[in-house]
């Protein structure tokens, strides 16, 4: 029967195992691996993408692994930080990226780079200058989900539609797509809502029911502030020229690689890249904390037009990452019998892992889990990364990289060490754990399980793996 001290033991046994790879690395801060060192960065600013990781931190890792030419590759793509950045290197890059949301925002990044900046920045000043959607005649309804109906004080959504509505009469589709974005960098800002975790917060003055202690976000901007602000901030930052990124590398390469962006599911993309194509990959997957980014991402994905179906395929198509993520079994249809043979057997090997589940199950039994879901969200988790990392493995030519930023967790009092998990997996896989580099501080736990089980610090790493040349 496996216990919280059995796992702890392993735990530590495993920790005994990558111990000469963990390295306590001070040059990376939070900020780094988390959007706030973007919110000054110009062009990565427009949009907070809380879940991304920082230009800043590519720009590192680039640099310390001596990355100046090839293909870049990024199967979790979010907002685009790692290609744009290789694209200013002058590497090329691919990115799969699944939540319209992050296709939307590199695909506005495309366009800026692509177009006639001075013809842009005029057109930009028209609107800001002339404010056309406040004498516009049409309002054009926000497409509301049901869970963002309400979100907005009514004066801020009718502004909103006349300002969709305006936009629409631009011939420009570049520049329609531009205005479009603006809006949608602004929605949580006009709002009554707060991204929190695995959910929209309510402000009280939404009229939505409310716990014990109301909730107030502070202030709620207007939107006919909020916009002409954006606009502003990508008009200002068009004028200092495309070379969006201040990077240091010691030269200035002869062109801007070009950035591929793919929609869908990494499940579904990866099995289709060609072998050994690929000099780096570095991403950041969803993590194991039950985050629902078409809850968090609501408005923004309402606007893009979204509809309620959709949200659901969404949900069940990504990275089991939430407690109502369902069984895949297409994926045995998506990967070739070999990969999938592997990294079955991989996921059934990892004896640390497998103790978990065990113990997660036994508590879901006893019903001590405030979820009965999450044994089987962590299940599925570790088997569909087990896939990724097998065709990454694949895709990648002998010696490249693989750097991921990950999260560890703590579910039912037992800590998973995923960043070990995952590097003793890509073992099996074909990689070398080159380094694990942990932040200098740590994060904490939920207060339900401090409340149950103490606190207790989780690290916080970045992992490096190369492809074996054996």
């Amino acid at each position: 029967m496996s216990t919280l001290s059995i796992i702890a033991e392993n735990n530590k046994a495993l920790r005994g195992r990558y111990l000469s790879r963990l390295q306590v690395n001070r040059e990376l801060k939070r900020t780094l691996v988390s959007f706030q060192a973007n919110k000054t960065q110009q062009g990565y600013r427009w949009f907070k993408y809380k879940e991304g990781y920082s230009s800043a931190l590519v720009e590192y890792v680039f640099r310390r692994l001596g990355l100046s030419s090839g293909r870049v590759l990024d199967p979790f793509a979010g907002s685009g930080t790692t290609l744009f950045v290789a694209s200013q290197l002058g590497m090329d890059a691919v990115g799969i990226e699944l939540l319209p949301v992050g296709s939307d925002v590199m695909r506005v990044r495309q366009d800026v780079l692509n177009d006639d900046s001075r013809l842009l920045q005029a057109k930009l000043h028209r609107w800001i200058t002339h404010r056309p959607w406040m004498t516009h005649g049409s309002v054009k309804p926000f497409p509301h989900l049901r869970i963002t109906s309400g979100a907005f004080p009514s004066e801020s959504e009718e502004a909103l539609g006349r300002y969709l509505a305006a936009s629409e009469g631009e011939e420009d589709g570049a520049f329609r797509h531009v205005l479009r974005f603006a809006a949608l960098c602004i929605l949580e800002e006009i709002s009554f809502t707060r991204k929190d975790g695995q959910y929209l917060r309510w402000d009280h003055r939404s009229g939505r029911r409310q716990g014990a202690k109301p909730f107030d976000k502070g202030a709620i901007k207007p939107f006919d502030e909020a916009i002409e602000q954006k606009l502003r901030q990508i008009h200002a930052d068009l004028c200092t020229g495309k070379e969006m990124l201040d990077l240091d590398f010691g030269f200035s390469p002869a062109r801007s690689g070009n950035v591929q962006i793919v929609e869908g599911s990494s499940l579904a993309v990866l099995p289709t890249l060609a072998s050994n194509s690929f000099d780096c990959l570095m991403t950041s997957p969803p993590y194991c904390n039950r985050y629902d980014y078409t809850r968090t991402y609501a408005l923004e994905l309402a606007l893009l037009g979204v509809n309620e179906d959709e949200i659901r395929r969404l949900r069940q198509t990504m990275l089991s990452c939430t407690v109502e993520n369902r069984d895949k079994p297409e994926l045995r249809e998506l990967f070739s019998a070999s990969t999938f043979a592997r990294a079955s057997e991989a996921f059934d090997r990892q004896q640390d892992l497998q103790t978990t589940l065990a113990y997660l199950e036994q508590c879901k039994a006893d019903k001590t889990l405030n979820n009965s879901g999450i044994p089987r969200m962590i299940r599925n988790y570790f088997f569909e990364m087990a896939l990724v990392i097998f065709e990454a493995a694949r895709v990648l030519k002998p010696g490249a990289p693989f750097v991921m930023v990950n999260d560890n967790v703590r579910y039912g009092g037992a800590n998973i060490d995923v960043d070990l998990i995952l590097s003793d997996i890509a073992q099996r896989a074909g990689f070398d754990v080159e380094t694990i580099w942990v932040l200098p501080v740590g994060k904490g736990n939920s207060s339900q399980q401090m409340g149950e089980h103490g606190r207790e610090e989780l690290r916080k790493c970045v992992y490096v793996w190369r492809r074996s040349t054996k």
